[in-house]
């Protein structure tokens, strides 16, 4: 199946560089491209593209503009470009709350260091945003409102019976929505430390734990080296670095390192979820949420080991059905559970 994607950038240097490195794979096929977000919106409802590419920054209309107008008139998977400041990252959070589905580093040098691998990672998560679009669609047409079926429709029993002694939450793409939904919905007196692992670069994760903490009962905030776990806190792994978890002078800490180098992602779920099996054996609940690929797995099924309870989100509720699918197939998930219900099971639960 071909994804059809429509650019939208007032460059036209770096319209006609994405269209070249997209275009390179037989899976995706450029069917347009807008100078500002104003085109952008008439030619997405004109040529009805399975993904938008997004720059943020442009005249007439801006990026986050265009998304809002784009997700009110014909719902269309998005991808932005961002710089990687501060600022950037305020913006690609404000382009992920008004309905685009990711982003990546308009530098295409930020993304990986040699081109090749750069035009690869580009074209795969364009590809994965139109395939699971595409999906959905189906799935809607198909259901025609009829209830759903599969693990999705599982029904949620939470148990307040398990006395857990933390929550771990682990996600990527379509995590910072996610994750927003969950920790608004807890109460300011959640008893129980949260650590939470967002596949997001560095100068993204502070702006995102700002953000999060205006937001919610509960305190977030980046985790910092050292940092002791503490009830109704949630700490998220700083962006290019991995979050270790272990016993310090009769708490459980937090330990941040640079990793070992040749790490596909920073934070990474396993690494986290694995040190938390090591240091905090027993009843942990974990939550493996939307994203690609299958990080996670792999440390869900070392905390499984040690007692700790496994929830995934379930397909109809993500963005991209990768990493809970991976938890799913491997028989590690106790719950498959919508997003719409995860804060307030969280909630019961404990």
């Amino acid at each position: 199946m071909t994804v059809r994607v429509l650019v939208v950038d007032d460059s036209a240097f770096f319209r006609r560089r994405v269209t070249e490195m997209l275009e390179s794979d037989p899976r995706l096929k450029v069917i347009g491209a807008a100078a500002n977000g104003a085109e952008g919106v008439e030619r997405t409802l004109a040529l009805k593209p399975d993904v938008v590419t997004m720059d943020i920054e442009m005249p007439l209309l801006d990026g986050i503009s265009a998304v809002r107008r784009i997700m009110a008139v014909r719902p269309t998977p998005v991808l932005m470009f961002s710089s990687l400041t501060t600022e950037g990252a305020q913006a690609t959070l404000n382009a992920l709350e008004a309905g685009a589905l990711d982003f990546l580093p308009k530098r295409f040098e930020d993304i990986a260091q040699d081109r090749d691998t750069a035009k690869r990672l580009l074209c795969e998560r364009v590809h994965t945003l139109g395939e699971q679009g595409l999906r959905h669609a189906r799935s809607a047409a198909a259901s025609s409102g009829a209830p759903a079926h599969g693990p999705a429709a599982r029904a949620i029993k939470c148990n307040g019976s398990a006395h857990y002694k933390l929550v771990a939450i682990g996600t990527s793409t379509g995590g910072p929505v996610a994750l927003q939904k969950i920790l608004t919905a807890l109460p300011a007196n959640f008893p129980l430390p949260l650590l939470l692992v967002q596949h997001m670069p560095a100068n993204f994760t502070a702006a995102f734990a700002e953000r999060l903490n205006q937001l919610c009962a509960i305190t977030v905030r980046e985790a910092k080296d050292g940092d002791v776990l503490t009830p109704g806190a949630a700490l998220l792994a700083p962006g290019g670095c991995q979050m270790m978890i272990e016993g310090r002078n009769g708490a459980t800490a937090v330990r941040i390192t640079k990793g070992l180098g040749n790490e596909i992602y920073k934070p990474c779920i396993d690494t986290t979820f694995t040190s938390l099996a090591q240091a905090c054996p027993g009843p942990v609940l974990a939550l493996i949420l939307t994203g690609m690929g299958a990080d996670g797995r792999e440390g869900a099924r070392r905390l499984k080991q040690g007692g700790a309870s496994i929830w995934a989100q379930d397909e109809a509720s993500c963005v991209v059905y990768g990493m809970p699918m991976a938890v799913v197939e491997a028989g590690l998930a106790d719950q498959v559970v919508p997003l719409a219900q995860i804060g307030a099971c969280l909630a019961e639960a404990v």
